[in-house]
């Protein structure tokens, strides 16, 4: 096994960066969206077309037999069949962006695909094949595998509790990271963190948000509040109603980010209002319009049938002049707890 420290000049490129490919998992698990899983292939064909417009996709299935019906998903939204590449893979969920790879490029270029330990958020029992699908995905494209090890123990950290901006920084929370709710690396604190992503990621400063949002089963994930668009500019989840369960985090990630100095400058913040308050079936999801992705040309940015949609489409349209904004309907999509960032991973090029 590889440990943490024998890996030097490593770096985490920034989401925006070029792309060789975006890795998804098809949905196959019926009990993570309960008595609405009937459209949600339907939503993964969708943003898989967008997607395979752009650039290649790595789409992991559970077997053979399935191949031919998740064909024909995708023909009916019209995706390029011929820039997605189908892998046979088991997985327990199909959220890659934590259970996945974070691909790493060290100072030749090349690329690394660093292996951090997942563990289902600290929460569900079922992740034996998730914590498998970054052997496979090594094994069938050849890279070298990094086992985040620290202090003699595998690293456990999803690709959805940290955002870079390819330039040394870092948004992570508190909630996720150090809580002891959900616990992923029980005894690690802020230096140990500081230690292996600075070795790791290529991470130079980190800025600790409080909070993430209410309905967030991952307890506390950055991409559901504040992702960077650039290398100083930040889009930030705000909420206006004082009576929801969120005002008080949001707005104290917001005067934490206000009062962050990079470089002797302060980072541009871009406030992203949050959506009204999805309830389903009794139980808040945790729907925010900051689970976007960045593709090579493209941004696909969750929507809610909700009339702040449009405020948003035209935040990320003046922000990302040179891309397409493309809004995806995760109405149902969300019923998981997940959207559209949770369930893809960037490759760089």
């Amino acid at each position: 096994m590889s440990s943490v420290f024998l890996k030097k000049h490593l770096r985490m490129p920034a989401e925006w960066e070029k792309q060789k490919s975006t890795w998804i998992a098809w949905p196959h698990n019926k009990n993570d969206w309960p008595n609405k899983f009937k459209n949600i292939p339907y939503v993964f064909a969708e943003i898989i077309s967008c997607i395979s417009k752009v650039q290649i996709v790595n789409l992991l299935i559970e077997n053979n037999k399935s191949k031919k019906n998740i064909i024909n998903y995708l023909k009916q939204k019209k995706a390029k069949i011929n820039n997605i590449k189908i892998i046979i893979c088991k997985t327990d969920r199909v959220w890659v962006r934590d259970s996945g790879p974070i691909f790493l490029k060290d100072k030749k270029k090349n690329i690394i695909l660093s292996n951090w330990n997942f563990n289902a958020w600290a929460k569900y029992k079922n992740f034996k094949n998730d914590n498998q699908v970054n052997l496979k995905i090594s094994k069938n494209k050849r890279y070298k595998l990094l086992n985040i090890i620290y202090k003699n123990k595998p690293v456990t950290l999803e690709g959805g509790s940290i955002d870079v901006n390819g330039k040394g920084l870092l948004l992570t929370t508190k909630e996720c990271l150090l809580s002891k709710i959900q616990e992923r690396n029980p005894g690690l604190g802020i230096k140990d963190y500081t230690k292996i992503f600075k070795k790791i990621l290529g991470v130079k400063k980190i800025v600790w948000l409080e909070k993430g949002i209410s309905g967030d089963d991952t307890h506390g994930h950055i991409d559901d509040v504040a992702r960077f668009v650039s290398k100083n500019k930040v889009f930030l989840a705000v909420e206006s109603n004082k009576k929801d369960k969120n005002f008080r985090n949001l707005k104290k990630n917001l005067d934490i980010l206000n009062k962050t100095i990079v470089n002797k400058r302060k980072l541009k913040i871009i406030k992203i209002p949050m959506p009204n308050p999805k309830i389903i079936e009794g139980t808040r999801v945790p729907a925010t319009y900051l689970n976007f992705y960045i593709a090579n040309k493209i941004v696909l940015v969750p929507v809610f049938n909700d009339a702040k949609d449009k405020i948003v489409i035209n935040i990320f349209k003046k922000n990302f002049k040179s891309r397409k904004i493309i809004p995806i309907n995760c109405s149902e999509l969300i019923w998981g707890l997940g959207a559209i960032h949770c369930m893809t991973q960037q490759e760089p090029i």
